[in-house]
């Protein structure tokens, strides 16, 4: 090979130069710088700032939730306040009559008496005063006990004063007394 020229070598392959922002197969994403504190500082301020409206927000809901609510109250004691008013004039037409006829004063006040009853039921408070049945300690408050032996023990023997109430909302119970065991 004498043609003054060097023999050919193959020219070595060139390696290309790996761009670091290229994505490889097996990386899911692109290098990420480190950042500063200056970054750092900005996404601190930034959830301090979310935070902060977060507090506004819910301290808003709060008060909003608690003016409403006391909405609900003034109208709910407004709507029992107006189903006591009949009760209320008739009693006050029942004191006018008084001078009258005893008879007629005392069936105006059982009907005003059966008028009150009515307007508990109907806020979902009804008269219970059963005699006989078994002392519930749920429903009944003992305010005397009697020697009955005509009567199952533990039973209701005579009612003071009716309860009201039913399923779990009672207004007041009934206050009753029990009849004793016989020994």
């Amino acid at each position: 090979m004498a043609t003054g020229q060097e023999p050919m070598t193959p020219p070595e392959q060139e390696q290309p130069v790996e761009d670091p922002t290229t994505q490889q197969p097996g990386h899911n994403a692109a290098p990420t710088r480190q950042p500063d504190a200056d970054d750092q500082a900005a996404a601190l301020d930034e959830l301090r700032d979310r935070w902060r409206r977060a507090l506004a927000d819910l301290d808003n809901l709060r008060k909003r939730h608690a003016k409403e609510l006391e909405g609900v109250r003034m109208e709910e004691r407004a709507r029992t306040a107006a189903a006591w008013l009949p009760v209320l004039d008739n009693l006050e037409r029942a004191l006018a009559h008084a001078d009258s006829d005893p008879t007629a004063v005392l069936k105006g006040i059982e009907a005003v008496r059966d008028q009150a009853v009515e307007v508990l039921r109907g806020l979902g408070y009804p008269r219970y005063e059963e005699i006989g049945v078994p002392f519930d300690p749920t429903r009944h408050e003992v305010v005397g006990v009697v020697d009955d032996p005509g009567a199952e023990p533990n039973t209701v023997a005579q009612v003071v004063s009716p309860g009201y109430g039913a399923n779990g909302k009672q207004l007041r119970p009934a206050f009753v007394v029990v009849s004793k065991r016989q020994e």
